[in-house]
C-alpha cells in the first residue's frame, strides 16, 4: 500500500486537525490505541496491526516542541521495547528519578539555562604586553 493511500485513510480516521498536528510533529500520520498518559501529559499509543515492527509504539508530547527528556523511565523502557508491561501511575520504578523531588522539565541546550563550563587552569601562553621605553 502506498504512503498516499495510508495517509488519506489515517486522515479520515483521525480528522484533519490531529493529522496536521501529527504531520508537523511526527512527520507521519499514525492511528493507534491510547495506552496511557504520564505525569507530564504525554500520550502513548501503539498499533501492532498496521505499523512496521519497532515502529508500532509512539508518543505524542503535550507541548508542540516535545523533548525525549520529558519521558519518564517506566515509559522509556516501554517505548524502547525493554519491557512489554505498561507502567501504571501508582507504581513508580525505583530508579532514583524522583529521589530529590526534582522535575526535569526540558532540555536547556542552546538556551540561556544551558550549562556553560569555565576554565580554572592558568593559560599556558601569556599575552604579550609591550614595554615602551622613553626616548631620550
Amino acid at each position: 500500500m502506498s504512503w498516499v493511500t495510508r495517509t488519506i485513510r489515517n486522515v479520515w480516521k483521525l480528522g484533519i486537525r490531529d493529522s496536521v498536528y501529527q504531520l508537523a510533529t511526527l512527520g507521519d500520520t499514525k492511528v493507534g490505541v491510547l495506552v496511557g498518559v504520564d505525569s507530564y501529559g504525554n500520550k502513548y499509543y501503539q498499533n501492532y496491526e498496521e505499523e512496521l515492527p519497532l515502529r508500532n509504539r509512539w508518543v505524542i508530547y503535550k507541548n508542540f516542541y516535545g523533548d525525549a527528556a520529558e519521558i519518564e523511565p517506566g515509559w522509556h523502557s516501554w517505548m524502547s521495547y525493554a519491557t512489554d508491561n505498561v507502567p501504571s501511575s501508582s507504581v513508580i520504578p525505583n530508579t532514583g528519578y524522583h529521589k530529590w523531588g526534582k522535575n526535569i522539565g526540558y532540555n536547556p541546550t542552546q538556551t540561556r539555562g544551558a550549562y556553560k563550563p569555565y576554565n580554572t587552569v592558568r593559560p599556558k601562553i601569556a599575552t604579550w604586553d609591550p614595554q615602551v621605553a622613553e626616548r631620550g
